[in-house]
């Protein structure tokens, strides 16, 4: 007669679950300063520190990591104020950003820098400007167009749905308010900013009853000295 066992088989062991790893926080929000004319300095969540088209103002102290410049006018291109660098900081001018008329990317990690048109007057040649749309590693986004008229380049901005767009609108060397105000609406971003927006040099590129007269929604004004989170 066969004997059978009572001793239970031994279990299959499960597959051992690997740990899900941590979704990384994201970065903070970087902080703005505008500084007057087409000056801007830019401390991003990683505490890395920007200054685009330096000149005016007199907040050059952070030590810089990168310098972006748009063209070589002197409003735009005061690269010596900023003496305090830390060793690896890059300078990137027109000549960098624009080469044999092709609009350069620099990926920088921390920030995503890209070249875009500028110029299309007879103060500025479009293979000697540059302007930029930076892309944050937290995916926020602001566009400044240096000094420029109309791009043909404009209406495909609106498909990188840029957060923060700075436009220049003096109407002199550049265009002016009414054909600012028709470029936002082809680049389309959620916040609209006139900058560079005077020739008094007194003033700093910054006139608050021309930038009230800005006609485009979404607006924000920004003064000399005042800082913008961009979020």
């Amino acid at each position: 007669m066969e004997q059978t066992s009572d001793t239970p088989a031994p279990a299959t062991p499960a597959p051992s679950e690997s740990p899900m790893a941590p979704t990384p926080e994201p970065s903070p929000a970087a902080t703005l300063l505008y500084q007057g004319q087409a000056s801007l300095r830019i401390v991003t969540g990683e505490g890395k520190v920007i200054y685009i088209d330096p000149y005016a103002g007199d907040s050059y102290d952070l030590p810089a990591d990168l310098i972006l410049v748009t063209h070589g006018h002197y409003d735009h291109s005061a690269v010596d104020k900023i003496e305090n660098r830390n060793p690896d900081c890059q300078v990137i001018t027109h000549r960098e950003a624009v080469i044999n008329g092709e609009h350069q990317i620099f990926d920088l990690g921390y920030v995503t820098v890209e070249a875009v048109e500028a110029g299309y007057n007879d103060w500025h040649d479009v293979n000697e400007c540059a302007g930029y749309v930076l892309t944050f590693s937290n995916g926020r986004s602001i566009y400044v167009t240096g000094d420029t008229s109309t791009t043909e380049q404009m209406p495909q901005l609106a498909e990188k749905e840029i957060d923060y767009a700075f436009f220049c609108c003096d109407g002199v060397f550049n265009m002016g308010l009414e054909e600012a105000a028709r470029c936002a609406e082809m680049v389309n971003a959620k916040h609209n900013i006139p900058y560079h927006m005077t020739t008094n040099q007194e003033k700093v590129g910054f006139d608050r009853e021309i930038a009230e007269q800005f006609g485009v929604e979404n607006r924000i004004i920004l003064a000399p000295g005042e800082t913008l989170l961009i979020e």
